[in-house]
């Protein structure tokens, strides 16, 4: 029976042994012995490994002849502090040398272990060079990325979960006019920068109303949304911004806000509103704008923000322009319009239709007395005499008047034909001259 089971001992042994030896022959990493001076045993990876042929020509050979001379004296350091069966180095990066000539980077680890009759070192050897090449290819992708984005017109900030900045890129910086940390925006949070944030309508807007604290809160990303900056230059800039989660796939991942500086074309664009609705020559809304104004005036439901329409005619304007010229004509159209604009209310809209013509909308509730006493201030100050050029011109104006019912259903044409009904009638008269909507009588 102890036969048996020695036997039985025996045979798990070696069936062990040889799964072993299996593991280790066909292991992808290198695997050796050496007894600290020559190499007794290699596995097809490390022949592989130091681009040999066979086993052969490695074994029996100095350990030295395969280890680059920078990284021995920390082999032999390593291996003098394995003394006893069973204990292990570190893992330790080193480099090798094939008999190709070539070097290779590994990582390494050494256990004492016994072989056949002697304590010998059993290295495990892992080829680094895919890794250092990934890495290489990591590090050319940051550099390229950075580069990139350090050469952008765009401001491109990354802000970690605190609300802290990780970077930022030069334009970022160049548009924030940080410059009082130096070109260095790392570890502020934005409150911290001295600027103020403003929404889209030029109001205070607080960092955790910013869309980038919505894109950390919920991981949303957010496009295409306007904020300004009050920086401490007293310079506005205003911005059209995206925020993203750097890493979409990480729910504790920083934010990127990307920006493009709209300041110029913001202003453009209000310039281009501007002039689509106002006269080139005074100023004054055109006839799109106050045909606009009256429409949504009659269009509303609720009390008329408009109650009363006032068509203005200057009287010989166009023996003015045929006698001193179109220049003399252009000044004497600023300077009533300039007039108009001083007796009108500030809620009052007053706008030429073109040549000598301006239409007048009041806003409110307005009594009939008060109109009339507006119209007699109108034309009063329309009449004082006008100096342009060396030349005295007086002028008279004509002012035809149109009031609006809480139910007026007219189109703003029709109104606008009303009031010039009225102001021919005040032409033929030399007085002002009133429709209403359901009836007409000259004032």
């Amino acid at each position: 029976m102890g036969d048996d089971r020695a036997a039985n001992s025996s045979a798990d042994a070696e069936q062990l042994a040889q799964r072993y030896r299996s593991l280790v022959e066909h292991a992808p990493d290198g695997i050796c012995v050496h007894d600290g001076r020559r190499l007794v045993y290699v596995n097809p990876a490390t022949v592989r490994l130091l681009a040999a042929h066979d086993a052969g020509e490695l074994v029996g050979e100095p350990l030295t002849r395969f280890v680059h001379p920078r990284s021995i004296p920390a082999m032999l350091d390593r291996m003098s502090r394995l003394d006893t069966e069973g204990s292990a180095s570190d893992r330790t990066e080193m480099t090798l040398l094939r008999l190709d000539g070539e070097t290779v980077q590994v990582e390494t680890v050494s256990v004492r272990t016994p072989w056949f009759d002697r304590l010998a070192y059993q290295v495990v050897i892992h080829d680094l060079t895919a890794q250092r090449a990934a890495e290489a290819g990591q590090r050319l992708a940051e550099q390229h990325f950075t580069t990139v984005v350090s050469q952008l017109e765009e401001g491109v900030v990354v802000i970690d979960r605190d609300g802290r900045i990780e970077s930022a890129n030069p334009a970022a910086v160049r548009i924030f006019g940080a410059g009082a940390h130096d070109g260095d925006l790392t570890g502020y949070t934005i409150g911290e920068l001295p600027m103020e944030l403003l929404d889209a309508n030029a109001q205070p807007l607080a960092p955790s109303r910013h869309p980038i604290a919505r894109t950390l809160a919920t991981g949303e990303t957010i496009t295409g949304y306007v904020f300004g900056v009050d920086r401490a230059d007293g310079q506005r800039r205003w911005l059209s911004g995206s925020s993203r989660l750097l890493n979409p796939d990480d729910p504790e991942s920083s934010a990127v806000s990307s920006f493009a500086d709209i300041t110029e074309f913001r202003a453009s664009r209000r310039q281009l509103e501007y002039q689509a609705t106002h006269d080139s020559l005074t100023g004054l809304a055109n006839r799109s704008l106050i045909l606009s104004q009256l429409a949504s005036a009659l269009a509303t439901s609720e009390d008329l923000p408009v109650s009363t329409v006032l068509f203005i005619d200057l009287d010989g304007f166009k023996a003015i322009n045929d006698s001193l010229g179109h220049a003399i004509g252009d000044t004497v159209l600023q300077i009533v319009a300039q007039r108009l604009q001083r007796a009108l209310r500030g809620d009052d809209l007053v706008g030429r239709l073109g040549g000598d013509e301006f239409l007048v909308l009041l806003s409110g509730a307005t009594r009939r007395f008060d109109v009339d006493a507006l119209v007699e201030r109108l034309r009063a100050t329309t009449a004082e005499p006008i100096v342009a050029r060396g030349h005295r011109i007086e002028i008279k104006a004509s002012i035809g008047v149109t009031a609006l019912d809480s139910d007026d259903h007219r189109t703003p044409e029709a109104v606008l034909h009303d009031a010039d009904l009225a102001m021919y009638r005040a032409k033929t008269t030399g007085q002002a001259s009133g429709l209403r909507p359901n009836n007409t009588h000259a004032s």
